[in-house]
């Protein structure tokens, strides 16, 4: 890698031109120069080299190529359309120019074409490995799985470690649903490449997705024991311990994880997820807390925090952190139900009216939340507003509650007619709720009674 960077011909050629010299390079160094940028993704200087190039090798096909791949990176597909042209009789024998050609169709969304370009470059017997891959990738974007599997078995015959072909197998696999033909091959695999790491990290992934935890966990641990180092696969191997709801064997792998981590809110925070299903919250709590101190804006974390105090039986602080998640994520309904639930425990009712405004705005279709925002506007007397919610809530919900409320509404604003109205409404929609109504609201009990005594 290091003699990759250190590129002597890419030094001078870069001093040229910040001198603005004029140097001489033959055909084959200039390849060598633009395959460079191209390889770094400096597609600036790989231009910079092609234009030098063809200045001094106007009549070069193997510069022109590399013409037409910097134009590819640009996405200048109308010069490359002229250049393929161009060069198409004298370039047929071509590995790279059939390449560039097969790009060109495949980046223009012409999978087909691009696949027949790689089989002419396929019988010129180079870069059999890449090419096969190239096509295998191309029947993906047909969505034909089957030839795509054909493909990548071949690009792997090519290249046995070629980690790529070998994913993109058991993704084949996946996608036509022959699981134990998969489960085949990547045992064969593993017995010519014990030591693949991607091998046993599949195997992993596979039984995790069969809900087979156990066996896993042993993919996990032949990976962790070929590379200890391994970050990420603690979590997997964590997450099959979730699953089982091992919680404390699931802490014992976060802690070692946490070892070896150099950002460690994730971590910290499912530690504190285990504590808390082990109902250890005082533990809970404090990993929820060791999260903020690492990340002072995960917004999980401040409401699982939430969470624990209010079990605790601490809710101004439940309340407090649940402000702080919905602040850091306004579009969280969850969150915003949260609040607006502690807010009226705690009597702060102006704060749950703003909460379960925009949780109507943003489920609209879930009555609870209508009912439960006209509940909050009737506590603040705000019965005027009240109305105009509700007249917009029962076109959407035509439900005996909130004609209750309707009612309810009136006899506060001294209404009486509109009251016994939207009361009669109410009761022939659901009689069976008017007691329950009746004590919530003192107004229609005296109504109900009322017209019960006429009756007599």
């Amino acid at each position: 890698m290091e003699d990759f960077f250190d590129n002597e011909l890419a030094k001078k050629f870069e001093e040229m031109i910040e001198n603005n010299d004029e140097f001489y390079f033959d055909t084959e160094e200039l390849e060598d120069i633009i395959i460079y940028y191209l390889e770094l993704g400096d597609i600036s200087y790989a231009d910079l080299a092609v234009t030098y190039g063809l200045k001094i090798h106007p009549q070069s096909t193997e510069i022109k190529i590399k013409k037409l791949e910097v134009l590819l990176e640009l996405e200048d597909y109308h010069q490359a359309k002229h250049l393929i042209d161009e060069l198409k009789h004298a370039s047929e024998e071509h590995t790279d120019f059939l390449v560039c050609c097969a790009k060109y169709y495949s980046n223009l969304g012409n999978p087909s074409k691009s696949i027949a370009y790689c089989e002419k470059a396929l019988a010129l017997g180079e870069e059999e490995n890449f090419l096969h891959n190239f096509i295998a990738d191309e029947y993906v974007n047909l969505g034909d799985p089957f030839n795509a599997l054909k493909n990548y078995k071949k690009a792997l015959k090519f290249d046995p470690n070629d980690e790529y072909s070998f994913e993109n197998c058991l993704h084949c696999f996946y996608s036509l649903k022959k699981y134990e033909e998969a489960l085949s091959f990547l045992n064969n695999y593993l017995d010519q490449f014990p030591f693949s790491e991607t091998a046993w990290y599949e195997y992993g992934q596979y039984f995790y997705n069969r809900k087979n935890y156990e066996e896993a966990i042993k993919g996990f641990d032949y990976l962790l024991a070929i590379n200890s180092g391994a970050v990420g696969v603690y979590g997997n191997k964590a997450a099959c311990y979730e699953a089982l709801k091992d919680w404390e064997k699931a802490i014992k792998v976060y802690e070692e994880m946490l070892e070896l981590e150099h950002t460690k809110a994730f971590t910290f925070y499912k530690i504190g997820l285990c504590y808390k299903e082990l109902k250890q919250l005082v533990p809970a709590l404090a990993h929820f807390q060791k999260t903020l101190i690492e990340d002072p804006q995960f917004y999980h974390a401040m409401i699982e925090q939430s969470i624990v105090y209010e079990e605790l039986g601490g809710m101004k602080e439940a309340l407090h952190f649940a402000k702080e998640a919905a602040s850091y994520n306004e579009n969280n309904v969850e969150f915003l139900k949260r609040l607006a639930y502690l807010s009226i425990q705690m009597g702060e009712m102006e704060e749950s009216e703003q909460c379960l405004k925009k949780m109507v705005q943003k489920e609209p279709d879930l009555f609870y939340n209508w009912y439960a925002y006209i509940e909050v506007l009737m506590i603040l007397g705000e019965f005027s507003d009240a109305l105009e919610v509700l007249e917009e809530a029962v076109i959407l919900h035509h439900r005996a509650e909130l004609y209750y409320q309707m009612s309810n509404c009136w006899y506060h604003l001294k209404d009486s007619a509109k009251g016994k109205k939207f009361l009669d409404h109410a009761l022939e929609l659901d009689a069976t709720i008017v007691e329950d109504m009746g004590k919530k609201y003192p107004y229609i009990k005296e109504a109900v009674k009322k017209s019960k005594t006429k009756k007599k």
